[in-house]
């Protein structure tokens, strides 16, 4: 069964207020639970922990300790490195928050074989493995053929190559795992089905089943890493949080050989007609929904970007994240020849990998460039 089809029978407003209902007394049945050898806390549970219930007293507290522990038990006190190499802004998509809109006017790229190796060779010198493509969604610019030959060119210089592109079909994944690939991440953007086509007007994007099922394609084609998560900022938090719990807890069950990582990505100013998050997160409410699902799923990977400010950054290295980015560019060939002209996004934690790698040692943690070898994706 395709996760489509499960959550077609929930109600968004219904799960709100399903979530909205929860109390001080849930989330202390919650939180026994987690703190109980044997006991795993359930999708009811999580509707407790990203509750408002749970900025109530001493909770907050309480689940940073055990995300923390929980954290620190099973990933040890490391944190992974990656940085995303961006191939192309060319994009079909009208995403109305985005800065690679298809209506915005600025200078489409999409790099030469030369430019990848340039943007290579920088990103090698930082001491990077770990290697994150970006595209926009433009099939005809950037498609799997030109995805497989970027990836064959880079795969002999890097431990890791991730995806981060258009939603394909499972032969194309299965493709480009032959080509090295080892995890692709594809964001739901928002789990709200009728304000989804609202976000994106036109373009492939606007297909929500499609999107909605990429997981579940990678999951087919045994991709060793599949990551998933929503744009904070475009709905209400809370609903997106469960949406996602539900969405990990259906691909573990159904595809089990896979690993996960989910990621947070909160609205950052982009170019265009002045979008602004209609559903802002503060600090506190995105720190009270990583910690609910370190105490949901103690497995699953999680990962910050340089969207977030440093301070914060700084505080949650200790506090349930397992991987972070440093010295990210968002526009293509931006490491060899910077131009925010053409940038997805802002970044706002502007630290070099050394700056980056030193705060996180001060901290008594180790940085991990190197956490897989290509030769364990073979199934």
């Amino acid at each position: 069964m395709l996760f489509s089809e499960i959550l077609k029978d929930y109600n968004w407003e219904e799960m709100g207020k399903s979530i909205y209902a929860k109390t001080s007394r849930d989330v202390e049945r919650a939180l026994a639970k987690a703190q109980t050898p044997g006991e795993e806390i359930d999708l009811e549970d999580f509707k407790a922990l990203v509750s408002p219930a749970a900025l109530q007293g001493p909770y907050l507290e309480t689940m940073a300790g055990l995300s923390r522990t929980a954290t620190q038990k099973k990933f040890g006190k490391t944190i992974q490195f990656y940085i995303p190499l961006y191939l192309s802004n060319a994009c079909t998509n009208h995403c109305i928050y985005c800065g690679f809109n298809h209506e915005n006017k600025f200078t489409r790229v999409t790099l030469s074989d030369e430019q990848i190796m340039e943007e290579c060779k920088v990103l090698k010198d930082m001491g990077y493995e770990h290697i994150l493509l970006l595209t926009g969604e433009s099939p005809k610019d950037a498609g799997i053929d030109y995805l497989e030959h970027a990836m064959q060119l880079i795969s002999p210089y890097f431990a890791q190559i991730s995806l981060e592109v258009q939603p394909m079909d499972t032969p194309d994944y299965e493709r480009l795992r032959k080509s090295g690939l080892h995890a692709v991440y594809v964001y739901q953007e928002t789990y709200n089905k009728e304000r989804y086509r609202f976000y994106h007007p036109a373009g492939m994007k606007r297909n929500y089943e499609w999107r909605l099922n990429t997981q579940d394609r990678l999951g087919l084609a045994n991709v060793n890493k599949i990551g998933l998560g929503a744009l904070l900022g475009l709905e209400d938090w809370r609903i997106e949080a469960y949406c996602m719990a539900m969405h990990l807890r259906h691909l573990q069950k159904t595809y089990w050989r896979s690993k996960y990582c989910v990621a947070f990505p909160r609205m950052r100013p982009h170019e265009g007609e002045g979008f602004q998050p209609q559903h802002v997160v503060s600090d506190k409410e995105f720190c009270q929904m990583i910690w609910a699902f370190r105490l949901l799923d103690d497995d699953v990977e999680m990962s910050l970007t340089t969207r977030e400010s440093r301070d914060f950054r700084n505080h949650m290295i200790s506090l349930g994240i397992t991987s972070i980015s440093a010295g990210s560019q968002t526009d293509p060939g931006g490491y060899a020849h910077p131009n925010t002209e053409v940038a997805q996004f802002e970044t706002n934690d502007n630290r070099s990998p050394v700056e980056m790698k030193k705060m996180i040692e001060d901290q008594g943690y180790e940085v991990v460039w190197k956490d897989w070898d290509k030769v364990y994706d073979l199934h």
